[in-house]
């Protein structure tokens, strides 16, 4: 009986260790699903402690890249944004535009909501966008949500690579999340982060783009993001709303609702 176990597990064993084999085999270039501390480079280590905050089906099989630990929002904290984006926007307004999709947080949190009748997802970098498409089946909102491999400003842009008709479908019935890349995870040493100079787009570039052809604009930005930068977008006689997120008593990032959105409820 003794043999007859432990041939059992060890067939056991070894059938565990192909289909993980098997299973990194099949990830794209770039991707990774880390299952151990030590397989996972040193300067994301901090981020992968927190993977089942981050990711609460992370061992269902998330993928990631080794860039997108920096970004990528907290579940908790994607589901509090999409809950407020739902109530501050007008009725009117039914798709979303996630124009930096990442590895798909913040835009599986508002396919759950179930307050859009179509999210749009652009993200440039083919590998981090298979990571989205994946995190987001893993989910169950695969379906709900359209993919777009490309530069947002062009695909929303009045040029030839723009996507024929997204533009004014936006500008009549939808809005845009921003989560843009703050330039890597330096800004979280700075007592005030300049929105102006931040890489590889300017709070001024963003907003300019996006304000040429809608008034609803949210952004997600660094919790010490530079206010009166921020106020500067507000256009005059009107108010903008900067909202902290957090988790454990500590902001995580804020985001900043331009244009003509629902003043948020103080229970929220």
């Amino acid at each position: 009986m003794g043999k007859k176990r432990r041939r059992q597990q060890k067939d056991d064993t070894e059938n565990q260790l192909e289909k993980k084999r098997q299973h990194i085999e099949e990830l794209p270039e770039g991707v990774h699903h880390y299952e151990h501390i030590n397989e996972v480079p040193l300067e994301v280590q901090h981020y992968f402690r927190q993977r089942h905050n981050i990711w609460s089906k992370y061992n269902d099989g998330v993928w990631m890249t080794d860039d997108a630990w920096y970004g990528v929002s907290q579940e908790l904290v994607a589901a509090k944004i999409a809950q407020h984006v739902a109530v501050m926007t007008p009725d009117n307004k039914s798709i979303l535009i996630d124009a930096f999709c990442g590895v798909g947080g913040n835009t599986i949190a508002f396919a759950l909501s179930g307050r859009w009748k179509r999210v749009y997802a652009i993200e440039k970098d083919p590998a981090t966008l298979e990571c989205a498409r994946r995190n987001a089946e893993i989910y169950g909102v695969r379906d709900k949500i359209t993919w777009f491999l490309g530069d947002c400003f062009e695909l929303l842009g009045p040029g030839e690579k723009a996507v024929s008709g997204l533009r004014e479908l936006v500008a009549e019935y939808g809005i845009i999340f921003a989560s843009p890349p703050w330039g890597g995870p330096g800004y979280k040493w700075d007592e005030v982060f300049n929105l102006n100079t931040m890489q590889p787009y300017s709070l001024e570039h963003i907003f300019n783009e996006f304000s040429s052809f809608t008034r609803y604009i949210v952004l997600y930005l660094p919790r010490t993001s530079d206010l009166s930068q921020i106020a500067a977008c507000v256009e005059e006689g009107k108010k903008g709303q900067v909202v902290h997120y957090c988790t454990k008593a500590s902001s995580r990032a804020l985001c900043a609702y331009l244009g003509d959105f629902v003043k948020l409820p103080p229970a929220a």
